[in-house]
């Protein structure tokens, strides 16, 4: 069985992320996602600072959001971020967006990105260092 790398953090709803309706304006989904991603790689190192310290860059090239619920000033959602394990040099994440007061599920997403080094030149092959925090986190032997 394969180990699943997942974590959970809470975002509140901003005033400034709401449109004219009074629902969350759907680029803000976006923000969101940034923050699961942020909080994936704090907890299991992998941070964009950690990236970065090891001469790399991960710009985002995909991203594919599906909305189920809306959401409005003030909700607490929970943003679920689980790590698909990929043997290309790529990140891949999939998202679950849950409204905390009743654990609906308003929005999936998942988002790619690909390594690239200091020199914004595409990286074909994960770097050495991805391939330690793998093993580091049980991903690879």
């Amino acid at each position: 069985m394969k180990k699943i790398l997942k974590d959970t953090t809470e975002v509140k709803v901003r005033f400034g992320e709401v449109d004219s309706m009074g629902i969350v304006w759907h680029g803000n989904y976006v923000k969101y996602i940034e923050e699961g991603r942020e909080s994936f790689g704090k907890k299991y190192g992998i941070s964009y600072m950690d990236i970065y310290s090891n001469n790399y860059m991960a710009p985002v090239v995909n991203m594919n959001i599906d909305f189920k619920k809306q959401v409005k000033y003030g909700d607490l959602l929970l943003v679920e971020t689980e790590y698909i394990d990929s043997a290309a040099a790529k990140v891949i994440f999939n998202f679950k967006i849950f409204r905390k007061s009743d654990i609906e599920l308003v929005a999936t997403a998942q988002s790619t990105q690909v390594f690239i080094d200091l020199n914004r030149e595409m990286v074909l092959y994960p770097p050495d260092f991805v391939v330690e925090w793998k093993k580091k986190v049980g991903l690879s032997e």
